[in-house]
């Protein structure tokens, strides 16, 4: 079976030295490649004393006799987080809002040069858990509430990166909660799993990624490091993967036996569980060696294939990386609100700059993601349009005091309030007391294995785990720490930032609002005072130029949302940060809201632009392959009606008949993204996979079309009507 797998491709040299490697290895050595290569006492104390993440990659795979120099992993969703110099580019919700794959490949591209810089080759830099409630604290890793829409913004991470290291796709599958990630219970059926929650996954998987990351949460029961069916038959055997699992960093292993069955790969960071278990685990037969010389396989393999090539550290924040995030900052703004067309500005010659955001790097949590810029190379909102402007004046208040605020604003001929999250209320989290029951399983120290060997030293050591765990059971958060923040449960703005609002925009009429953050935030209670909205999100090192060109109208605003805001929480699913169990169904963002009857405060895609657009021209084939629907085709002219260069979203949705099944009234299913000069026309085709206008059926264990007329929309966001045309589907299996 092992030669069968390998040698899918009898010429392939990687696959063949592979081969070759795994015959030579002993099986010590087999077992030891499958974890990181630190000593769990170590590297917990690296951690914890040196902030290891932020130093050096983790490295796993060196069998120095074999030549084997391994895999040397780094986090990275808004760019390398290692000390010296890397690029910091907007979170990848900001970048979710671009709705540009070609951009997002050109960012994972150079991410993963600069990730070579750091003398990394394996990168978990593609985040793509689907955003079901805007609380979630890490909204701001992943790019959007809808699946077509993240699969492929992922795809196009995973290729970027794929040229030059080994991209790490996480976390399989379903986690969208962070207060409560190691130990809730995701229920979801097998229809809601396939349609919505894994699509985008497969998307990456057929991009090429070398690895994919299990999840600390349990799905159905079952620990997502454990879960056989994620893993082995869906992920492997249903999709064909080739790369390998790796384990959520840590705390990803409870039973390493058992995770080793279901299909897991290699545990990350540290000799720990499988270390622990799967020398005896094999020596008594309960894991066979064919799996172990599977999962070996595999990781060599992609070992093999990391591009070679010289990376030098001039490669970090280069000229032409510190333009790409400035595109993507630039690109990722959504304009919300234009009243009396108070944007861009003109005729300025003083202007209040307001908010104590609007003069820190506010770059995103403190979490795995958080990147380490060298000093001054962060342009924030107050230094890009002093930059921008240097002969405007711009009187600046940090909003402390909302009525010294107002007086600096009556003032000023216009006034820019910079309000929002920062890491302090949103992010990753680790609660000490969930990961407890884990540290039953923690390793004893190397000194005491080497005194005492391991067959005497076992029987003690177990009870001084227990002892830990049990006294690790009673911790919490340290409120304030780096992994404190988590999901948010409060989705508007802190009462001290709506006061400075109000206050600013009663004294001057030309106020506008710039919100930064990484998800949704709720605010009918005063957008309406304000003639000017934008969503600026954590932009990145080159946010502050990004805002100033779009304010200043050098640049027409182009980000849509890529998630839909309601106007109040009762519109959302059901959300308790700390819920040891939860159900996912068909319904959250912009499914959830047409089902209910209602209309969003700014729907999923809405943004607005200085510009105008016009679709005409809308057809739609049904493309076949010996007698079978292969793919759908829909072509399309986009005309730029308005007086300047501007960038605009086709969006293409489909409206089911929906007789068969309960579905949505309206889904995403295509799109792409124009840059237009004044008056030009384009004509564009957009390709629609029949698995995205299809529901999945268990009984028939595959996605399934649904006899009838089906209308494909090209519009502005989801709740625009649009432009229509019909098409006649049949009934038909078309994949498993």
């Amino acid at each position: 079976m092992l030669w069968r797998m390998a040698m899918k491709d009898p010429g392939a040299s990687i696959q063949a030295r592979a081969l070759e490697l795994l015959a030579e290895l002993t099986t010590a050595e087999k077992l030891e490649l499958l974890d990181g290569d630190t000593p769990f006492w170590s590297g917990m104390a690296d951690i914890a004393l040196h902030q290891a993440s932020h130093r050096h990659p983790w490295p796993a795979g060196q069998v120095p006799r074999l030549g084997l120099s391994g895999l040397q992993f780094v986090d990275g969703p808004r760019g390398v987080v290692l000390e010296g110099g890397a690029t910091t580019f907007p979170v990848p919700m900001a970048r979710g809002a671009c709705w540009d794959p070609d951009l997002e490949e050109r960012i994972g591209e150079a991410i993963g040069r600069e990730a070579r810089s750091f003398k990394a080759n394996w990168v978990a830099g593609v985040c793509i858990n689907l955003l079901r409630h805007p609380g979630w604290g890490r909204a701001q890793e992943t790019y959007g509430e809808d699946p077509v829409h993240v699969g492929a913004m992922g795809a196009a991470m995973t290729r970027g990166l794929e040229r030059h290291a080994v991209a790490c796709v996480k976390h399989f599958a379903l986690n969208s909660i962070d207060s409560s990630r190691f130990l809730v219970d995701v229920q979801v059926s097998e229809r809601v799993l396939h349609e919505l929650y894994l699509p985008h996954f497969r998307d990456c998987v057929d991009a090429g990624a070398g690895s994919m990351m299990s999840a600390y949460n349990q799905v159905n029961g079952l620990w997502c490091g454990q879960h056989a069916q994620l893993l082995r038959r869906i992920l492997k055997e249903r999709w064909g993967f080739g790369g390998f699992v790796v384990s959520d960093f840590i705390f990803g292993v409870r039973d390493g036996v058992a995770a080793m069955l279901a299909g897991q790969d290699l545990e990350m960071p540290f000799r720990m569980v499988f270390a622990g278990c799967l020398p005896e685990a094999v020596a008594d037969g309960r894991v066979p060696m064919q799996c172990v010389d599977e999962a070996v396989l595999r990781l060599l393999q992609v070992q093999l294939g990391v591009p070679p090539g010289t990376y030098p550290a001039s490669l970090r924040s280069c000229e032409a990386h510190r333009a790409l995030a400035r595109e993507a900052a630039t690109n990722s703004i959504v304009l919300l609100r234009n009243e009396g067309q108070v944007l861009p500005f003109t005729g300025l010659t003083s202007l209040a700059v307001i908010g104590s955001l609007a003069s820190m790097a506010n770059l995103g949590d403190r979490g795995s993601s958080d990147t380490r810029p060298l000093p001054g190379a962060v342009l924030t909102p107050l230094e890009g349009l002093r930059a921008a402007a240097p002969d405007l004046r711009i009187e600046q208040a940090s909003g402390s005091s909302p009525q010294a605020a107002a007086e600096l604003a009556v003032h000023c001929d216009a006034a820019v309030v910079v309000a929002g999250l920062d890491w302090r209320l949103e992010g990753e989290h680790i609660h000490p007391g969930d990961i407890a029951p884990i540290l039953r399983l923690v390793p004893p120290p190397d000194w005491m294995v080497r005194l005492l060997g391991r067959r005497r030293l076992m029987p003690q050591w177990r009870p001084v785990a227990n002892l830990l765990a049990w006294i690790t059971s009673f911790a919490s958060a340290r409120q304030g720490g780096d992994f404190a923040a988590g999901d948010r449960t409060d989705l508007t703005l802190p009462a001290d930032q709506v006061a400075l609002i109000r206050q600013v925009a009663a004294a001057n009429p030309r106020t506008v609002v710039v919100l930064m953050g990484g998800g949704a935030m709720l605010i009918e209670d005063w957008r309406q005072l304000v003639p000017g909205l934008l969503m600026l999100w954590y932009p990145g090192e080159q946010g502050g130029a990004a805002l100033a060109d779009v304010l200043l109208g050098r640049m027409s605003p182009s980000g849509r949302l890529p998630f839909s805001v309601p106007s109040q929480a009762s519109h959302l699913p059901p959300f308790e940060p700390r819920a040891p169990m939860v159900v996912y169904d068909l319904w959250h963002g912009y499914r959830r809201l047409q089902r209910d009857g209602h209309p969003a405060a700014f729907p999923f895609g809405f943004g607005l632009s200085y510009s105008q657009f016009m679709a005409s021209h809308l057809t739609a084939e049904i493309q076949r392959a010996d007698g079978r629907m292969t793919q759908l085709q829909a072509c399309v002219t986009i005309t730029n009606t308005g007086d300047m260069e501007a960038g605009e979203v086709v969006q293409l949705y489909l409206e089911p008949p929906a007789r068969e099944v309960e579905r949505p009234a309206r889904t995403l299913v295509a799109f792409q993204r124009l840059l237009l000069a004044a008056g030009e026309a384009r004509r564009i085709t957009l390709a629609i996979q029949l698995r995205a206008c299809a529901t999945f059926d268990p009984a028939q264990d595959g996605f399934v079309t649904e006899e009838g007329v089906h209308r494909l929309v090209v519009a502005r966001h989801v709740e625009d009507e649009g432009l229509a045309v019909a098409l006649e589907l049949e009934a038909e299996l078309v994949c498993r």
